[in-house]
């Protein structure tokens, strides 16, 4: 365990497992169908990979990124596409891909999926690892996710593509930070 990690919430084995439960769903659901997966970077790109070679039925694949956040790091509420998409999303069926839904991230997302409608997809629907829907409900944002890896409280946590300060995504388990570390706690 890197010494920076608190507790292991979610091992390799475990994130396996439910990656490829997720995919014989998403291929049930979408066979014969015109699937396209959208990544949201940067946090979704080791979920994504790993889901793709678990979904065994002809589909493609591309990234956007998305910020709500300005020059420094606190959120400046502007919503702001840094990577559109190279494949064009009309009368397809779409799966957004992301990492967490947390409050943080339900805006950018709600921008993502409005963006996302206003092309003209055949359907759309949110596939998440994780989701953290305590705070999100709370707060009354009423973004679910379709497709769910793992109901996880609100803590910090890093790994397999989540990071802080850019550090941590290449940990093949989820695991809760040290509040030390982000001056939490």
């Amino acid at each position: 365990m890197h010494p920076d990690i608190e507790t292991i919430r979610i091992t390799e084995e475990e994130i396996a497992a439910r990656v490829s439960t997720l995919g014989a769903q998403l291929a049930r659901d979408y066979e014969g169908k015109d699937l396209l997966l959208v990544g949201v970077l940067t946090g979704s790109t080791l979920f994504m990979a790993d889901l793709v070679r678990r979904i065994n039925i002809p589909l493609a694949f591309d990234f956007v990124s998305v910020s709500t956040y300005g020059t420094g790091s606190k959120a400046s509420g502007v919503v702001k596409i840094l990577k559109d998409l190279d494949e064009p999303v009309e009368s397809r069926h779409v799966v957004v891909v992301e990492d967490v839904l947390n409050p943080a991230m339900s805006r950018r997302l709600s921008y993502l999926l409005d963006m996302l409608s206003a092309r003209k997809c055949a359907s759309l629907r949110v596939c998440t690892l994780l989701d953290k829907p305590v705070r999100r409900r709370a707060l009354g944002i009423n973004l679910e996710p379709d497709y769910c890896g793992f109901a996880v409280e609100e803590e910090y946590v890093v790994g397999y593509g989540m990071d802080y300060l850019g550090r941590y995504r290449s940990l093949p388990y989820i695991g809760t930070l040290k509040p030390v570390i982000y001056g939490g706690g």
